[in-house]
């Protein structure tokens, strides 16, 4: 049994605002999972037929798909819940899709197209098999290109990459057209509802006792959209309203150091 099992769902290719950005991003975070500790592990990246992918590194496989576009990808004039829901149900099938060609994997963790994990997950997650999982609870923020890290608790609440989620918790269907569609947006769709459902059923995830991932910010090609650490955490007004937190962000900013770049990056330069 693969002790954990990496899932990156790829959005379909009328849905990047730029492939090109989009695929050196996705090299970098198969990099990223490719340089674990424990060889333990397997990646698999889902992607619709006929996109251009980057060259995979070892133990990862790609599951092609046909799915359609996803309609309502750029908000438009779609109400906030119909877009987030249109998210939700295009990555969860993603997601599925990449789960069921993964039999025997103990863990599985869902990666963001655009992030990065730390080496150590597998090794941890090998000495732990029989916990529930983990959230990433600390973690790092990063502007794209940039040379810090900003750190961030309750990562989780941020960023989709923050799960490490036993596999029979999940209570994976058979085949993808036996899954509801509400099940699929609950708990593959989306990072922030599974935990506490897992909570409520008894088997709460616990917190993973390290930093975990790098969410990548300022990117131009997210779906989130989300702005620069300055914009974040410094120069706007909320941020201004709060000095204290100012300065509580200013303590948290870290040089992209080498161990940074050699944890989460792959590469120690």
């Amino acid at each position: 049994m693969t002790a954990v099992t990496f899932i990156v769902p790829v959005r379909h290719q009328d849905n990047a605002r730029d492939w090109g950005l989009l695929k050196r991003n996705l090299a970098q975070t198969v990099t990223s999972i490719a340089n674990q500790t424990n060889p333990d592990w397997r990646g698999i990246v889902v992607a619709n037929e006929g996109a251009d992918l980057p060259v995979m590194p070892d133990k990862f496989s790609v599951v092609w798909v046909s799915f359609p576009p996803n309609d309502i990808h750029e908000r438009g004039d779609a109400t906030e819940n119909d877009f987030l829901d249109s998210f939700r149900a295009d990555k969860g099938r993603r997601v599925l899709a990449g789960m069921l060609n993964a039999a025997g994997s103990r863990f599985f963790m869902i990666v963001d197209d655009d992030d990065l994990v730390s080496s150590r997950i597998v090794q941890y997650a090998s000495k732990h098999p029989n916990e529930n999982g983990w959230r990433i609870d600390k973690g790092y923020l990063w502007d794209d290109g940039g040379n810090v890290l900003l750190c961030r608790d309750q990562f989780s609440h941020y960023c989709g990459t923050s799960l490490i989620i036993r596999s029979d918790l999940y209570g994976l269907p058979a085949k993808i057209e036996d899954a509801p569609i509400e099940w699929i947006k609950d708990t593959l769709g989306s990072h922030v509802r599974i935990a506490p459902v897992l909570a409520k059923r008894g088997t709460p995830l616990n917190c993973l006792p390290f930093r975990g991932a790098v969410y990548r910010v300022a990117n131009k090609g997210s779906h989130s959209k989300t702005p620069s650490l300055m914009q974040m955490y410094f120069v706007s007004r909320s941020a201004l309203q709060r000095p204290f937190r100012v300065a509580r962000n200013l303590a948290g900013l870290r040089l992209l150091s080498a161990r940074h770049r050699k944890e989460f990056f792959g590469r120690p330069e």
